[in-house]
């Protein structure tokens, strides 16, 4: 396919699916090759009146996947993501060839727990993840010995894209546990799982899992009020910025 000029793609749209009139997944073609590692993110963009327009979007998908895979939060005033969810199978927009981003996985402190912590959108880089995780399990060449522990939060149910994807690796694979919880119940009487924000439930959880920070690295993306609340509560529990916390702040409105 043909590109801007050598640093983007012409990617194209394969697929969409809609989880909510705010929410939605696509996948795309990127156009050409393009290398990443789970947790880093691609920057899109759109030309609208000669104007380019970009924003970094964590990436969802495996390196394996042939397509490339984006979870979206509407901004109705954005600079960006008005344009993209206009997007149908089909259509095509920018993307730079190289993917960002140092929201790895750590495998090099001797830590061989990782609690990741997410609001909406931010769990996709820890789907990718898991993906990529399932994959290298099922084919011998990871032993399980790296546990992943993530609690997904929203506002309300239908706001967990991949919660019916993230239920089944949990019941397939012993070293991933998977908590989704709800912040607004009284909406929804017939929600059977956790109840309270992500950083509401992360002293519980951390504790009935015997997660520290001599044991564990903490991931946390998604909205910037849970990852200072967060951050704050792992500080208190030993964990170190940096080292022992890794950060991706969304900056997306409040709900």
């Amino acid at each position: 396919m043909t590109v801007v000029d050598d640093k983007f793609f012409h990617a194209r749209v394969t697929k969409r699916a809609d989880f909510a009139p705010d929410l939605w997944m696509i996948r795309v073609e990127p156009g050409g090759e393009f290398k990443f590692v789970p947790g880093q993110y691609a920057t899109l963009g759109v030309e609208i009146g000669g104007k380019r327009t970009e924003r970094p979007y964590s990436i969802a998908s495996a390196p394996f996947e042939t397509e490339v895979e984006f979870f979206f939060e509407l901004v109705p005033e954005g600079a960006l993501t008005p344009s993209i969810y206009k997007l149908q199978p089909g259509d095509e927009m920018l993307m730079r060839k190289v993917a960002k981003g140092r929201f790895t996985l750590d495998t090099e402190s001797g830590r061989k727990n990782h609690l990741l912590v997410s609001t909406v959108t931010g769990v996709a880089p820890f789907v990718s993840y898991v993906r990529e995780l399932h994959r290298e399990w099922k084919g011998g060449r990871f032993d399980g010995g790296h546990k992943l522990y993530l609690l997904n939060g929203a506002s309300r149910p239908w706001e967990f894209g991949y919660v019916d994807e993230l239920r089944q690796f949990a019941q397939a694979a012993p070293w991933f546990i998977y908590v989704p919880t709800v912040s607004r119940p009284w909406d929804h009487a017939d929600w059977p799982g956790e109840i309270g924000r992500a950083d509401d439930v992360l002293r519980k959880y951390a504790d009935q899992w015997g997660l520290d920070a001599t044991n564990t690295t903490a991931y946390l993306c998604g909205h910037p009020d849970m990852i200072a609340n967060s951050k704050a509560i792992l500080k208190r529990r030993g964990f170190v910025d940096r080292t022992g916390v890794k950060e991706e702040i969304y900056w997306v409105p409040g709900k």
